[in-house]
This record gives structure tokens, C-alpha cells and sequence, in this order.
């Protein structure tokens, strides 16, 4: 639990301490935090605002929160996402292994609504490093949904691996998707912060 500094006689928390200190940050309960931080997002910027997390067929979105705004976009709790043509799902895409996501990309190039210009493998790669290269998700114009337009930011855990994904969603043309807005600096930042609150060392690439 401690240790001593051979030299300097001083303790620290020693090795057995600091796997505690881990495996607590590990039992955190990440989605009742995403659940906080997306209700906490909706009321900085009045927008639609939804949590997104991996489940057994690809990302699916746990939870949402309405803004209040006259005319909104309503997004159901249960709804599994695509990778290549929602914001959450290039997240995913985008910083999940391509062991894990490979398989789905194919199927979905199979398919029909693929966004345009992305027509093959190398394609969708490269539209996915665009993204980890932001550090966002932006989609306009080429939503799953006609008339919609979402962006969204990655989530990590103390592994410093991908764990969810903060989504704002709206009528298309009524959010400015700029990368200097204030909706995305607030969206950026939420991540961020909820990426340290699970011990994520990631601090510097999610708001750069």
C-alpha cells in the first residue's frame, strides 16, 4: 500500500494503492456520468443532446435530453446507429480498433445510403482519420436521417480507450457545425471533462 524512498525516507502510496486507485475509477458507473454530462451540455447550448455507447451490434444511444427550443429532433433511446453515416457511429469507427469495426464498415458499403463519396474500404478510412484528426464528428448534409444534422466527440476511460460518444443533434441548418463555435467548443469541452472524470490522460487531443 506504501512505500518508502530509500534516499529521502519519505512514503508514497505504493503499487498495490494505485491499483486500487484504478480499479475504482474502472467500477465508476460511466454511463450515469455520460447520462449527467449530456443533461449538463443541453442546458450550456439549448440543443438536443444524446449519450451513445458500444453495445452488441455496433453503438446504440442509452439516453437523451430535450432542449427547449419550439421545434426539435427527437431521438429514441434504443436507436442503434450506423458508422458510416451518423455522427456517433464514425465516432466509434474512428477510435474503436479496426478489428472491432471492420466487419460493420463492409456491411454498410454493401448497402445502400452510404454517404457520398465514400464507396470503398480505403474510402471510409480516410474519412475516419479526418475525423480523429479533428477530434469531432460532424455530419451535415449526409445524416441518416434526411433533414438532420449531428456532430459528436469521443468519450475515454482511463485506458485511455474509447467508451462513449457525446452527441448534439438538430434541424439541419440550425447549428453552426464550424469547429470554432461555441456549440462545438462546449461539446469538445464536456467530452473532456468527462474523459478526466474517468481518468483519461487524453486531455491535450480532445480539445486541441
Amino acid at each position: 500500500l506504501v512505500e518508502q524512498d530509500p534516499l529521502t525516507s519519505r512514503y508514497n502510496i505504493g503499487p498495490f494503492a494505485l491499483k486500487i486507485g484504478l480499479v475504482a475509477i474502472d467500477r465508476l458507473d460511466r454511463v450515469r456520468l455520460g447520462m449527467a454530462a449530456i443533461a449538463d451540455l443541453r442546458d450550456a447550448i439549448n440543443e438536443t443532446t444524446a449519450l451513445a455507447v458500444w453495445g452488441d451490434h455496433g453503438p446504440v444511444i442509452v439516453r437523451w435530453e430535450r432542449p427547449n427550443r419550439p421545434i426539435i429532433v427527437n431521438v429514441v433511446t434504443g436507436t442503434h446507429l450506423k458508422l458510416l453515416s451518423s455522427a456517433a457511429g464514425r465516432v466509434f469507427a474512428a477510435w474503436l480498433p479496426r478489428s472491432q469495426v471492420e466487419a460493420q464498415i463492409l456491411k454498410e458499403l454493401a448497402g445502400s445510403n452510404v454517404p457520398a463519396g465514400i464507396h470503398t474500404l480505403d474510402d471510409a478510412y480516410a474519412m475516419l482519420a479526418e475525423v480523429a484528426r479533428q477530434g469531432i464528428a460532424p455530419i451535415s448534409g449526409d445524416y441518416a436521417v434526411k433533414g438532420v444534422e449531428a456532430v459528436a466527440a469521443p468519450v475515454f476511460n482511463f485506458k485511455n480507450e474509447l467508451t462513449m460518444a457525446l452527441v448534439i443533434v438538430g434541424v439541419e441548418g440550425s447549428t453552426d457545425m464550424s469547429p470554432e463555435s461555441p456549440t462545438i467548443i462546449e461539446l469538445k469541452k464536456s467530452a473532456h471533462n468527462l474523459s478526466l472524470r474517468l481518468g483519461s490522460t487524453r486531455e491535450a487531443e480532445t480539445v486541441s
